[in-house]
């Protein structure tokens, strides 16, 4: 080998193990932030199995009758105390008009026994037997008794006749409306459906194996499919039971045991709730609605539990 290739072998060796050194550094920092992913991806907490939920009020009447008015339109903004309709008062006028004229003959009855019963019993012996002092006073009970059921009967047309006359429940909006007036509200039966406005929350479906690094207070990212900007939010609980289908039992009772049992084992999917923080007007939340939602682990404040407590062995 000759000066001059000695010479260039030099130079060229650092530029080699450079180029080594750069490759090995970018492979280091590909597996790098190909383990994060996997981390962030297989690891953490985090749904695309996520939905709004919301308490919905079921409106039902607490007296039959035909709907005479409807205050409400569907989809519309309620207040608590709001008139959503009526039902004709009628029948239940009548009804309390026929029981305030029993409860004054009642009272009118009483008046009489009672007078009869006290005349009596200030006269003498020699005037009035012992039996007949006992049979007037009695009357005058039997008579009491009776106004006062009068009372109770007068009190109950005056409530039925109140609940012709049906409010909100809570601020809501009133959905799926479907009746009309003239058709027939039946007692106990659902007539309408108010959504309480402040009662949604988010329900992310996590998978069974991503429990065990969720804490009660947890801040959660929560980003709906129908809106860019994410909301906030924060761990509230755990739903504690899912359905299992083998703890369903045949006619006989005993327990259905699905008999298949395959090798790959799929990690059930269970409700964790997010309590909104501080939804913007700009976002219209409707129960039903599809959400991605991401948990951070390390957010919980001191000495919060977890929600899974650690099985006993």
């Amino acid at each position: 080998m000759t000066a001059v290739d000695a010479q260039q072998k030099r130079r060229t060796l650092p530029k080699q193990l450079l180029s080594v050194l750069v490759t090995l550094s970018t492979v280091a920092v590909a597996a790098y932030a190909a383990w994060m992913m996997w981390q962030a991806y297989m690891a953490a907490p985090w749904t695309r199995d996520g939905t709004v939920r919301a308490y919905v009020i079921a409106v039902t009447p607490q007296v039959s009758g035909r709907i005479a008015e409807l205050d409400v339109k569907a989809a519309q903004s309620v207040r608590k105390g709001d008139v959503l309709m009526k039902i004709d008062p009628a029948d239940f006028e009548i009804a309390l008009a026929s029981a305030e004229a029993t409860v004054a003959s009642a009272k009118a009855d009483l008046d009489n026994k009672q007078a009869e019963a006290e005349r009596r019993a200030r006269l003498t012996s020699l005037a009035v037997s012992k039996e007949e002092q006992q049979i007037y006073t009695a009357a005058a009970d039997m008579a009491a008794a009776t106004y006062r059921q009068a009372l109770s009967n007068r009190d109950k047309a005056r409530l039925a006749l109140s609940r012709t006359v049906i409010v909100s429940p809570v601020d809501g909006y009133v959905t799926n409306l479907v009746i009309q007036p003239g058709d027939y509200a039946t007692s106990g039966q659902r007539a309408l459906s108010v959504v309480d406005k402040d009662s949604f929350w988010v329900d992310a479906y996590l998978e069974e194996t991503l429990l065990r690094r969720v804490r009660v207070g947890d801040k959660a990212r929560v980003a709906l499919m129908a809106y860019p900007e994410p909301l906030a939010g924060s761990v509230v609980g755990i739903e504690r039971g899912i359905a299992v289908p083998n703890a369903e039992s045949d006619p006989s009772g005993l327990a259905t045991v699905n008999p298949v049992f395959t090798w790959v084992r799929l990690a059930q999917r269970v409700p964790v709730r997010i309590a909104l923080d501080n939804v913007p007007p700009s976002v219209v939340l409707a129960a039903g609605l599809t959400a991605t939602v991401s948990i951070d682990p390390s957010s919980a404040p001191a000495g919060a539990d977890l929600v899974v407590p650690s099985a006993s062995k």
